[in-house]
């Protein structure tokens, strides 16, 4: 995975804009996030193969904070994912953003694809 390049990661979540696409969302602070402080408990999200169309993607942030991006979905509804920090393109087309945490752990992820995702 590559860091996150703001024209070409707006232009290929651009792409998608308009079209019947599958999403996969995923954020967590990881069950790593309790064994610093017990005060901290566990929470994520998990969503696989939903399909959207959106008509707006944007991606925002940067400088010193990872970056987010927003889908505004054609019913009006809205996907939103802060805390990315790379991406890549896989063989199979599809656009994986990650965000890693300061230990290098998945902390969120939004993956876009024309095609569902293989189990």
């Amino acid at each position: 995975m590559e860091l996150i390049q703001v024209d070409q990661v707006q232009t290929l979540i651009s792409e998608y804009e308009n079209k019947p696409v599958y999403l996969h969302v995923e954020t967590t602070n990881g069950a790593y996030a309790n064994h610093f402080d017990n005060k901290v408990f566990n929470a994520g999200t998990f969503l696989r193969n939903i399909q959207v169309t959106f008509t707006h993607a944007h991606l925002t942030g940067g400088n010193k904070e990872p970056y987010r991006v927003g889908l505004k979905l054609d019913n009006n509804g809205w996907v939103y994912v802060q805390g990315l920090t790379h991406f890549e393109v896989t063989e199979d087309k599809e656009l994986l953003l990650a965000g890693l945490n300061y230990e290098g752990q998945l902390a969120a992820t939004l993956e876009i694809s024309s095609n569902p995702f293989k189990d």
